[in-house]
């Protein structure tokens, strides 16, 4: 939400994440080399304020370092997020678990996510919209 900047009916405008299904965080343990280094997998959803030399959620060389840092690390650092450009860091992925009926052609999995404006309309801004002139697609047999 950004409350410096407000719709005709007072409230503060923003943007809404909205998940195309739930999605599972990382399933190894966070003590295992790969939960050191994807700490980031932990948690769906991550917010920093905006800093340029912050491009990637494991850190810039996650196969070589021990683990710790990016989000992990960022998000430690408790910076403050209020009137600030921020970045919302969003994790998703499937789990798939096997079954006899995936061999030979594993079925496809979808996941994925929409990002809504919120607020940012007084009210529906389809209500203006003009009416259309055909009326072909009115009718079931297509005839006007």
């Amino acid at each position: 939400m950004n409350e410096s900047s407000h719709n005709g009916l007072g409230q503060p405008v923003g943007y809404k994440l909205v998940p195309t299904m739930s999605t599972p965080t990382m399933l190894a343990s966070p003590e295992s080399s790969v939960g050191k280094r994807a700490g980031f997998a932990r948690h769906n959803l991550w917010v920093t304020p905006y800093a340029p030399d912050e491009r990637r959620a494991a850190g810039e060389f996650p196969n070589q370092h021990a683990g710790g840092d990016g989000l992990p690390a960022w998000t430690a650092a408790d910076r403050p997020l209020e009137d600030t450009d921020v970045v919302l860091w969003y994790t998703f992925g499937v789990t798939h678990f096997v079954r006899p009926e995936d061999w030979p052609v594993m079925p496809v999995e979808y996941t994925g996510f929409t990002l809504m404006p919120f607020g940012f309309f007084d009210r529906n801004p389809a209500l203006d919209v003009a009416p259309t002139s055909s009326t072909g697609s009115c009718h079931a047999d297509g005839a006007s």
